[in-house]
């Protein structure tokens, strides 16, 4: 059994060493990951880029702006993201997004960069991994306008109606560990309602841990945990659904 880890963020803060975790995640069965590139200040794009590529036979990166960050980022900073998301080993562009559970940056800001990652991921004709939370209705329209059709929402925790409509428009659905914790009932209808070949697992590593690990650091072995748990909502092997999940992976983000 292989699997991909679709989204982690491995950055030294949480991780001093990544190889050590990559190890465990290669026992674990994980053979690749997708780690996510964030815009963190004003000049300052993380370390992303130097972890994936100290470990390019595991690790992909991806950079974007975060919804969170998005009232931050300046002019000289969108330069800087189209430069980073043009770099061959850069498979896609994001995580970008709405957040309006959190609200850190305001609304409008969030739409704006969401609309340029979109733009961006056109021009490059790179994917677009794609945040969101308590905004599926301006999230989809963004898109849609946009006509954004390759691309994942990543840590996806909607139901059946927001799986629909982004599956609609082409996206993958990522499921992350929430999927394990109890009273996510409208997210596990959506997971058995979703096609297998429009799913991926993901850690969003340190975050989300899945149980039996919850309240822990996640890392990138823990996607185990979640595709234990998918695989029983869609009533197949856990070897088929690694199989069908890594395929997917492999082929947005070209590994």
């Amino acid at each position: 059994m292989t699997l991909v880890d679709a989204h982690c963020h491995l950055e030294p803060k949480d991780f001093p060493d990544p190889g050590e975790v990559i190890a465990r995640a290669r026992a674990a069965g994980v053979h690749r990951a997708v780690i996510v590139g964030q815009f963190h200040g004003p000049g300052d794009f993380g370390h992303a880029l130097e972890v994936a590529r100290a470990h390019a036979d595991f690790l992909v990166p991806t950079m974007g702006v975060h919804p969170h960050e998005a009232a931050r980022c300046t002019p000289a900073d969108w330069e800087m993201l189209e430069t980073l998301c043009a770099a061959p080993d850069v498979r896609a562009v994001g995580e970008a997004g709405l957040d309006y559970y959190y609200d850190h940056s305001p609304r409008p800001a969030q739409r704006e960069a969401l609309e340029r990652q979109c733009a961006l991921a056109k021009r490059l004709k790179k994917p677009l991994v794609v945040h969101v939370r308590d905004a599926h209705e301006d999230c989809h329209r963004i898109l849609q306008a946009n006509g954004m059709d390759r691309g994942v929402i990543h840590c996806f925790t909607g139901d059946p109606a927001a799986a629909r409509a982004y599956l609609d428009l082409g996206f993958f659905l990522s499921i992350s560990g929430v999927v394990t914790y109890k009273k996510t009932e409208a997210l596990q209808e959506a997971v058995r309602f979703a096609p297998l070949d429009r799913l991926m697992v993901e850690t969003d590593s340190p975050y989300l841990a899945p149980v039996p690990h919850r309240g822990k650091k996640n890392e990138p072995a823990h996607v185990v945990e979640t595709a234990k748990r998918v695989a029983e909502l869609k009533g197949v092997p856990l070897e088929d659904l690694a199989r069908v999940t890594t395929a997917n992976a492999t082929a947005l983000f070209r590994l």
